[in-house]
């Protein structure tokens, strides 16, 4: 079908953003919940409240790989059904949690459940998208992943009241729930062909083995890694801010967060089309160049005026970035294979959050929290010079301007 004919907010489409938005509201709720837990509860101090948090990054770096391996031999929707139920009974089993050990257990097996669904349903927002509309798609896919995040910690404070954590557990158990349901509506999008049932025949018409899932897809290594230099920056944003915010006369950081969060999604939902438009080049060069001003802005001006600032500019450099990789990533991908693609680059993603975090950590302990925060500056910066000096050839691809207007001059909105 030409790129003309094809539409992108279809129901199918509509329905993916939806499951995504209650998987993420589940997922948000836990952010403020789990460290107050930790501390209030469990009697943990710093170190435990992160080792809780970080084993959910734990859990989805183990199982990336092999769900992109499951997406591409058995399918998308088995993974956004089964990972947002594993998410559910992580959460449910917190209910039961009397230690740290349990604790991290359940944290670890929310992680696997959450590696899982976003590779299943960030596949299939791919495969439901025309391909010069991808960037855009993912664009709107985000929308749900920072929507539920955004608005979930605020749901889970409420619904805390104090500290009935319990509510909480079952309130974020019951929304994964509702992912897995929602996912069960969804239609299989992967398309089974020769290669899987006898594999593709040689000129002389000798039949080869069939093509096995990759383990790590090799074509989204150096995207992954440009995500992960890129994404660096934002682990250090979201672990200091919060601290950094007492030394320049703020009180709360929940202003600055949620200023971040607004402007991500303001630029994501108008500026959806631009990587379509201008392509992995430019749109992964301004994201990681503008990204590395908004942190040297608020690492250099110790001010409120410079940290809101910066974050406006770092919020606008960092929406941009994951759709930029992602095309990348999936450039030349055979459909067959695309979620060993997305499950690839999406370790990187959750790699960065945590080994970001760290090494961010080892510089604010020698520089201060300014000082990390130029650190993930720099690491921005590396990336931009990488991508510039063509780590991935593909991005140097010309864009195709008539095929990406065409596929923008038509409804997006299905009608049933």
């Amino acid at each position: 079908m030409h790129a003309a004919d094809e539409r992108l907010l279809t129901s199918r489409f509509v329905l993916v953003v939806a499951t995504g938005l209650a998987y993420f509201l589940a997922i948000g709720m836990m952010l403020p919940t789990i460290p107050l837990f930790v501390k209030e509860r469990l009697g943990g101090e710093e170190v435990a409240v992160g080792v809780a948090v970080g084993a959910f990054a734990v859990g989805a770096i183990l199982l990336r790989p092999f769900a992109g391996r499951i997406g591409d031999r058995y399918g998308r929707r088995i993974l956004i059904v089964g990972g947002a139920l594993v998410v559910a009974v992580a959460f449910a089993l917190v209910h039961v949690v009397t230690s740290m050990p349990t604790l991290v257990a359940a944290r670890v097996l929310a992680g696997i459940g959450e590696a899982a669904f976003f590779v299943g349903a960030g596949t299939m927002v791919t495969d439901l998208a025309p391909v010069h509309r991808r960037g855009e798609a993912l664009s709107y896919w985000s929308v749900a992943v920072y929507g539920g995040i955004a608005l979930g910690p605020g749901l889970g404070v409420i619904v805390l009241q104090g500290d009935a954590f319990a509510n909480v557990w079952s309130v974020s158990a019951v929304l994964g729930l509702t992912a897995a349901v929602l996912g069960l509506f969804t239609r299989e999008t992967r398309q089974p062909d020769a290669v899987d049932r006898a594999g593709p025949a040689d000129a002389d018409g000798v039949v080869r083995e069939p093509v096995r899932p990759k383990f790590l897809y090799r074509a989204a290594i150096a995207p992954g890694f440009l995500l992960f230099l890129g994404m660096i920056g934002l682990a250090g944003f979201a672990e200091f801010v919060p601290l950094y915010v007492r030394d320049i006369g703020i009180d709360d950081a929940g202003m600055v967060l949620l200023v971040y969060g607004v402007v991500v999604l303001i630029v994501r939902i108008f500026g959806a089309r631009v990587p379509d438009r201008i392509g992995p080049m430019v749109a992964g060069s301004l994201a990681t160049g503008i990204s590395a001003i908004g942190l040297l802005v608020i690492g250099v001006v110790a001010s409120p005026i410079g940290l809101y600032a910066g974050t406006v500019i770092f919020g606008i450099g960092m929406s941009q970035l994951y759709p930029a990789m992602m095309i990348l990533a999936l450039t030349d991908v055979p459909d067959t294979e695309r979620s060993s693609a997305v499950g690839t680059i999406s370790s990187f993603f959750d790699g960065a959050q945590g080994v970001g975090a760290v090494a961010l950590g080892g510089v604010a302990a020698v520089a201060g929290y300014r000082g990390a925060f130029i650190g993930g500056a720099v690491a921005s910066v590396v990336a931009l010079v990488l991508l510039r000096a063509g780590i991935d050839p593909r991005a140097r691809l010309p864009v195709d301007p008539d095929a990406v207007e065409a596929a923008h001059q038509v409804p997006d909105i299905e009608v049933p």
